[in-house]
């Protein structure tokens, strides 16, 4: 049920399926979630500027049923920001993350919603 997502102007050279899986590791491990329900969607190369100029810049979501709230983000914060520096080049600076805390009658999955599921 995680995903993160990121829209960058990084260019997709830099998106491996290497730098998915660490990205869907490190999400599941600072979720404390299976590794077997994280999507990671990266889109690059975007048209994108950030305070006027266009360096490595990116907006982002996490979203998540629950294990997030005012001192997780921090805890995840910490665990992406320097990941995605290190591997795309993005500056700390010049990137949101938006957490999205979903209830889980909100979060649809093999034809039901994830109420049904986990109960």
């Amino acid at each position: 049920m995680p995903h993160f997502r990121l829209e960058t102007n990084v260019s997709k050279s830099k998106v491996t399926p290497e730098l998915l899986k660490k990205i869907s590791a490190a999400v599941a491990k600072t979720l404390g979630k299976p590794e077997s329900y994280v999507v990671v969607t990266i889109v690059p190369d975007q048209l994108m500027t950030w305070g006027g100029d266009d360096k490595p810049c990116g907006t982002a979501t996490l979203m998540s049923i629950g294990c997030l709230g005012v001192e997780q983000n921090k805890k995840h914060a910490a665990v992406l920001y320097p990941l995605l520096k290190k591997e795309l080049g993005i500056p700390d600076d010049r990137l949101y993350i938006t957490f999205s805390d979903q209830s889980s009658s909100n979060v649809g999955y093999t034809g039901t919603t994830f109420q049904t599921i986990l109960g």
